[in-house]
């Protein structure tokens, strides 16, 4: 918004920080955001597939499968809840930030130092209360990081370039949570080495992005002021005012709980519901199989809904497939059925994670605000995986068993696919 104080200059400048940026970015930028994120999934997924289950387990001397899961997910979820503040905060600040850097690129550096640093004496944590307060301090540093690099889809790239430059935030996921086991394991790593291998790739990955990605500067004119009051009253975004933010906010929410569900207990189904040996193998060959898919649908399909426009169909049909594949594992529960599953939710997530989040960069209420409308949708995926193993564990153990968990999960993706038919804004 301008006022007549404003001269030319900050006029002009103003308009192209809140404008619909026009100009497609290069391919040089995208491939300096996907190194990025690639160090942002190692760092976030490596300790959550392998040696923050590993470290809650060692500090346990229970032997049974659910008591090792609760007890992670305690942890998990902990962190997660300060996931759901800092998110929004992040995006707020970073919308008023007037640093010569630009807005975004103080919270990227400082996000990454901060996780950084929090994984490197995670991984000097001997029992469970440390391990829970530096875990949520690298989430909150996981929060800030990824809050800014995400508003930068909304500021710098153009509503039909953001489907094939989202699949750039998911690919990565894929190739970093395979890649950075991989190191671990194969280079035979102990828990300190682990965290601090993935902590340093994180700062060199993302480096490169923060130092030769130009950012907006925003002028201290054209600052919106900030109060506490108007800060907590900011989180809520009425879905009766706003309602394709709404309901593209519960699709998110309903479709990453679907996706949790069905992922974060597999290795217990494989042992204890499939009675699977070698099931560590065996869940690695899965979790390949996932992620090719993951790969090749978040940037073919990607760039498909660029190119005829159009978002709501694919986002339907990817929370639609995971809902079919958790049936598959529900009703089928067969080794073979399970590597088809693993590839049908793959092609579901993947294309879900490129397209959704182009079509959240369209449904936001405010350009002044994209940063902080972002970090509330970015809740929606932070929080479900965080406490999702929690409640499944639950589910497991005390309901219905692991068919009882798969038909959540396929509920779950199935609202979620039912959630974004009543959008409008976009086709």
């Amino acid at each position: 918004m301008t006022t007549p104080a404003l001269d030319r200059s900050t006029t002009d400048s103003t308009v192209q920080l809140f404008g619909e940026p026009k100009r497609q970015v290069s391919g040089g930028w995208i491939a300096l955001f996907a190194i990025a994120w690639l160090g942002v999934w190692m760092a976030q997924l490596t300790p959550i597939q392998l040696l923050l289950p590993a470290q809650v387990e060692a500090q346990l001397s229970a032997t049974y499968w659910v008591d090792k899961v609760v007890a992670f997910g305690i942890v998990s979820g902990i962190a997660g809840v300060f996931a759901l503040v800092t998110f929004p905060l992040t995006g707020a600040l970073s919308d008023r930030t007037t640093s010569r850097f630009g807005r975004r690129r103080p919270w990227i550096l400082g996000g990454a130092l901060v996780f950084a640093a929090a994984l490197v004496l995670l991984g000097l944590q001997q029992s469970l209360v440390g391990i829970g307060i530096f875990w949520s301090l690298a989430l909150i540093g996981f929060c800030v990081l990824t809050a800014a690099l995400t508003a930068v889809i909304s500021d710098q790239v153009p509503v039909g370039q953001r489907g094939f430059v989202s699949g750039w935030i998911s690919a990565p996921q894929a190739i970093g949570t395979i890649l950075g086991v991989l190191l671990v394991v194969v280079l035979v790593l102990s828990q300190v080495a682990g965290y601090t291998l993935v902590a340093v790739l994180l700062v060199l990955l993302v480096l490169p992005f923060v130092l030769r990605i130009p950012d907006a500067v925003l002028p201290r004119s054209a600052r919106s002021p900030l109060t506490l009051k108007g800060l907590i009253a900011g989180f809520w975004i009425s879905p009766r005012q706003y309602p394709d933010f709404g309901w593209t906010l519960a699709s998110r929410i309903l479709v990453n709980f679907g996706n949790a569900f069905g992922t974060s207990l597999l290795l217990y189904f494989l042992q204890d519901g499939l009675r699977v040996e070698h099931a560590d193998d065996v869940l690695l060959v899965l979790i390949l199989i996932y992620m090719i898919f993951v790969v090749l649908a978040s940037l073919v399909l990607g760039r498909l809904s660029d190119r005829l426009g159009r978002r709501k169909a694919f986002v339907f049909a990817a929370a639609a497939l995971q809902g079919v594949a958790a049936l598959m594992l529900a009703f089928v529960p067969l080794l073979g059925v399970a590597m088809v599953a693993a590839g049908i939710l793959g092609l579901g997530y993947g294309c879900f994670l490129s397209v959704d989040q182009a079509l959240a960069t369209q449904v936001l209420p405010d350009a002044h605000t994209r940063g902080k409308d972002l970090g509330i949708m970015n809740i929606a995926t932070a929080v479900p995986q965080a406490i999702a193993p929690l409640i499944g564990a639950f589910v497991v153990a005390a309901l219905a068993g692991f068919q009882g968990l798969f038909v959540l999960s396929a509920l779950a993706a199935l609202l979620g696919a039912l959630a974004v038919l009543p959008i409008r804004s976009v086709r």
